[in-house]
């Protein structure tokens, strides 16, 4: 099954010479609808401007062009606000251009709705008073967008919120599963001020689900009871939802690949030699016929019931084609078509980080510096698409020939947008390494990138000093109250030559509550190098509260140096 859609759309200028409501539905291809689902808009010029039949239709004919060329990694929310916010920079420009400059009533502003289904959910975006309506099967007209009309004195209302009013756009954005059956209804004031739920139930039921003659009869029926607006009235209906999220990349008739040797040609490459054999996956060094040097990994044939496995292979590529970054590792050239599943990227001649702390057990600052902030911009590249590396640790990075540090296995990853659709865009499966994993995934709060913050400071702590913060206390949390039982190693009883302002800094990027950490990579790099009046405070805090075995270590001291002077005193007074 597949989301599929009924849809009914009419719209008139009635009284009025100009129609200046707009409205439209997107036709997406079914790789479209997979990845960005369905959308539909509605949009609403006021009435005192002579240019707003403008705005309403540049904001929904914009949304439905542009929203589908953001990136299929994006969140429904993000994609749909950053086309807004484009498409209101652009209206207020044409308004600070032309009379609305001195009077906004006169510019390029117009209100908005729209509603995307993806997967089994229906986001709503609203910005104005047209309106969106829940249509229940009792007869009931459920209201879901809020007007955003401020009552002044003597019962005016005015417009609080529309798009090319101002440069900065607030719009509404609000979420909800749904159900096959579910008819949703949207309109202008011009409609829905002369509509009430038992006509819209007449209307439904007369027209035997035929939701554009609906729709038409809707119009007819406001323009009846006296509507002097415009009057746009659309509606749709769920008909099918889709019974699974398919993956990104569409395996099926990709067949398990065999297992690869030397000299053997496989699709489009010459297998050089193995680099890797485990019981999920096989990696080999291969060369393409352009003699550059590639990575196969290709899955073990006991994966071939293992579905969940399998889709990490088709996500593992598509994630890299995705992040254009020198800190990422990216896929080769999709150049031919594939007859088995495998994943081919760039090979990287160079020593892993875990290989590099081996041979630097002793590493400098400005070394250990240089090479952080390298991970964190290939982060930042995966953050940037909504995606999560989630395997951050020594073997998943790549030092190069030119000391490049470079982020590999994307076998991980969590892409917000290909996870949406079911109720739940957010990064709950515990997938990465457990030491370096942050607490939050242990206790089902999950990931974000303040985790893969988490995650960089083990990292700087365990070049630095060759051991974890925690030791092996994290994976052993089971929920909040755990929390407060981790104990953090100072940094400096393992290396004392480091400055007292570094530990600061990584004790709060290692802090288990996320709110108390930085609250970004970029604010935690700063730190690094220019740390502030926070960390270059003397600590005031008790010896036995920042290191606690420390100071039950010389408490013994103390109590066993006391035992002995008493029994020397016991002693010679016998």
């Amino acid at each position: 099954m597949s989301l599929q859609l009924a849809i009914g759309q009419h719209s008139e200028a009635g009284t009025k010479p100009l129609n200046q409501d707009f409205h439209g539905a997107a036709l997406p291809s079914e790789a479209q609808r997979r990845s960005r689902g369905m959308a539909l808009a509605i949009a609403d010029g006021i009435g005192s401007s002579a240019v707003s039949q403008f705005a309403s239709a540049a904001a929904v004919r914009g949304f439905l062009e542009d929203y589908y060329g953001t990136s299929d990694a994006w969140t429904v929310r993000r994609a749909a606000q950053a086309v807004l916010a484009a498409t209101n920079a652009w209206l207020h420009a044409q308004t600070q251009r032309g009379e609305g400059r001195f009077d906004k009533d006169r510019g390029h502003v117009c209100t908005f709705s729209a509603l995307v289904f993806k997967g089994r959910e229906v986001h709503l975006l609203h910005v104005g008073d047209t309106r969106v309506y829940r249509v229940h099967a009792g007869g009931a007209l459920e209201q879901l967008s809020q007007d955003h009309r401020v009552r002044v004195d003597g019962g005016q209302t005015y417009l609080g919120r529309a798009l090319g009013i101002s440069a900065h756009l607030d719009i509404d954005h609000a979420c909800w599963p749904v159900e096959v059956g579910e008819t949703f209804l949207l309109a202008t004031d011009g409609a829905y001020e002369h509509l009430d739920a038992a006509l819209v139930q007449q209307a439904l039921a007369g027209h035997g689900g035929d939701l554009q003659a609906a729709s038409e009869a809707l119009v007819a029926a406001a323009l009846a009871r006296g509507s002097a607006d415009n009057v746009t009235v659309m509606l749709a209906r769920v008909e099918s939802l889709p019974s699974d999220i398919a993956p990104p990349v569409n395996r099926d008739g990709l067949r398990l690949p065999p297992r690869l040797a030397p000299r053997q040609d496989f699709e489009s490459y010459r297998v050089v030699r193995e680099l890797q054999q485990t019981a999920r996956s096989q990696v080999v060094l291969a060369v393409d016929a352009q003699g550059r040097e590639w990575a196969l990994k290709l899955p073990a044939a006991e994966l071939a019931g293992h579905a969940r496995e399998l889709d990490r292979f088709a996500t593992e590529e598509w994630v890299a084609r995705r992040v254009d970054s020198p800190h990422v590792i990216k896929a080769a050239p999709a150049e031919a078509r594939r007859e088995h599943l495998f994943t081919a990227v760039e090979f990287i001649h160079g020593q892993t980080l875990a290989q590099w702390m081996t041979d630097h057990p002793q590493p400098s600052l400005d070394e250990v510096r240089g090479i952080a902030d390298q991970i964190a911009r290939g982060l930042q590249a995966l953050h940037r698409k909504e995606m999560l590396h989630q395997d951050l640790r020594p073997e998943n990075l790549i030092i190069d020939r030119h000391g490049t540090v470079i982020l590999i296995d994307l076998a991980s990853a969590h892409v917000a947008g290909l996870s949406e659709g079911l109720g739940d865009a957010r990064a709950l499966e515990l997938v990465g390494t457990l030491q370096y994993t942050a607490p939050e995934y242990f206790t089902g709060e999950g990931g974000s990138p303040l985790a893969e913050l988490f995650s960089l400071a083990v990292l700087i702590y365990q070049m630095l000093t060759g051991a974890l913060p925690y030791g092996l206390q994290v994976p052993r949390l089971r929920g909040e109250r755990d929390l407060r039982k981790l104990c953090y190693v100072p940094l400096r009883t393992r290396r004392p030559d480091l400055p007292e302002w570094l530990d600061r800094v990584l004790k709060k990027a290692l802090q288990p509550q996320v709110a108390r950490r930085q609250q970004a990579l970029s604010e935690f790099l700063h730190d690094l190098q220019a740390p502030g009046p926070e960390f270059m405070t003397r600590d005031r805090t008790p010896l036995q509260q920042r290191h606690p075995l420390l100071f039950w270590r010389a408490l013994t001291l103390v109590f066993g140096l006391a035992t002995l002077v008493l029994l020397g005193l016991r002693v010679s007074g016998l």
